[in-house]
């Protein structure tokens, strides 16, 4: 009996995947437990294998397709078993066509047919993006001295196929096979032919620019994960009312915290409670006091949440991530700081939970450049979110010391994005002061 493989559902916030590589084709034995493709959502990449035995009898997607969670992707079984009653949305085309789907042809969603499709997917670090030609297309383009820097591709995401390289040979006049040979060899192009019935000769190339004055950049195609955070902050910003105001913390008070820190590590104590952690300690501390910041703007309501779900950005090599603690009203500084840790190391390690990912899982979010020596900056809500607080590098500025006395004091600045739909100036200030209130009075035990 054929098995089909479906794409996985990745947590409850992830509605489709896109495929990154395909390790098998069409026809190729396959092994229960081999590797069948690559898959990344926004945030995380992963691998499925096979769930059986048998012969790989058609694929359904191509790499770099986006498909929805639960849809059937390809088909194991024995040689000459049918396998249309598996293909989405009853498509009759072949799989890994160049031609792009009509949107009637869209897959649909369906449900694994047996247990034997849900496999346990393993989570990996690498990525893999598909490139901006096809084989085929790259293929036909070497053999007849087409430039393909230019070729706008029809293809999916903007690809080039076979056939816009075939309309790029229609479209220019034909080349002997000498001028085919020199264009080729140096790149050179011509627009007219002088030769027999408008024919390019070798006379006609207009000679390739010197390369050592060509191009001095290269074209990428932007990461899955970047076109999502590009698409988040852009709404971010085009629907909200954003507002930032810059305040500063006598730092004094955690400085010295991180010093006793450091000296309890050394006899035993448990945790590395870092100048971050301490900040997030007084975050929570504040929105206690300021329950109209733990809120989501909706629109036409407000939600106001009993519990603190504090987010923190985390930069990683495939990009930013702003992972949640559930609950961080509930923690110690010690759990909180453990929290941090454990879900900073869970993203740069890929295997984050992509439903503590989502902007809808935090009530408040908290993104530190201070390790990078950022003194001020404005960051950019997420979205439902009311507010979010950026936190800068430790700087020593003249403070009234008393008895009119001056000197230089350490400051943490701090920068408070908040959506004026939901909060006014005045309330944000003032949440924003309560925040250096509580780091420049912090304690806890050590």
């Amino acid at each position: 009996m054929a098995t089909v493989v479906i794409m996985p559902k990745q947590g409850q916030s992830v509605e489709s995947c896109i495929i990154t590589q395909f390790n098998k084709k069409k026809g190729d034995s396959v092994k229960q437990g081999e590797l069948l493709f690559a898959y990344e959502t926004d945030k995380a990449s992963f691998e499925e294998v096979s769930p059986a035995d048998g012969i790989v009898l058609d694929i359904f997607f191509g790499d770099g397709d986006e498909v929805p969670v639960l849809t059937n992707v390809l088909v194991i079984g024995q040689a000459g078993e049918s396998i249309e009653e598996f293909r989405p949305g009853g498509a009759a085309a072949p799989a890994k066509s160049e031609e792009p789907r009509a949107k009637s042809q869209e897959p649909e969603v369906q449900a694994p047919v047996s247990a034997s499709t849900t496999s346990t997917p393993t989570a990996v670090t690498t990525t893999t993006t598909s490139g901006a030609i096809s084989p085929r297309a790259k293929n036909l383009a070497e053999k007849e001295a087409i430039a393909t820097a230019d070729l706008q591709g029809s293809g999916p995401k903007g690809r080039i196929i076979e056939r816009d390289v075939q309309s790029a040979i229609e479209s220019r006049p034909k080349l002997t096979p000498l001028a085919k040979a020199e264009a080729k060899a140096t790149g050179a192009t011509a627009t007219e032919g002088t030769g027999l019935g408008g024919s390019v000769t070798s006379k006609d190339l207009s000679a390739a620019k010197n390369p050592v004055y060509g191009a001095d950049f290269e074209v990428k195609p932007v990461t899955n994960m970047r076109k999502i955070i590009a698409k988040a902050m852009h709404a971010s910003l085009q629907n909200s009312a954003q507002l930032t105001h810059h305040l500063g913390a006598d730092a004094r008070r955690i400085l010295e915290l991180r010093e006793k820190v450091k000296k309890a590590m050394e006899k035993g104590y448990p945790t590395n409670i870092t100048l971050n952690d301490m900040v997030g300690f007084a975050v929570i501390k504040a929105l206690k006091k300021f329950p109209q910041v733990n809120t989501h703007f909706l629109g036409d309501s407000i939600k106001y949440f009993n519990k603190i779900h504090l987010a923190l950005a985390v930069d990683t090599d495939r990009g930013l991530m702003v992972p949640v603690v559930k609950n961080a009203d509930d923690l110690s500084i010690q759990g909180l700081s453990n929290q941090f840790k454990e879900i900073a190391n869970a993203c740069k390690k890929g295997s984050i939970d992509p439903d503590l990912l989502s902007s809808e899982a935090a009530t408040f979010t908290i993104s530190n450049l201070g390790n990078y020596g950022v003194e001020i900056f404005t960051p950019v809500i997420n979205l439902p979110q009311a507010a979010i607080l950026g936190v800068n590098t430790i700087v020593p500025r003249p403070k009234d010391l008393g008895n009119g006395a001056y000197g230089f004091v350490p400051f943490i600045g701090l920068s408070l994005t908040y959506d004026h739909r939901a909060l006014d100036g005045g309330e944000a200030t003032r949440f924003l002061k309560q925040i250096a209130i509580e780091i420049e009075n912090l304690e806890f035990e050590i």
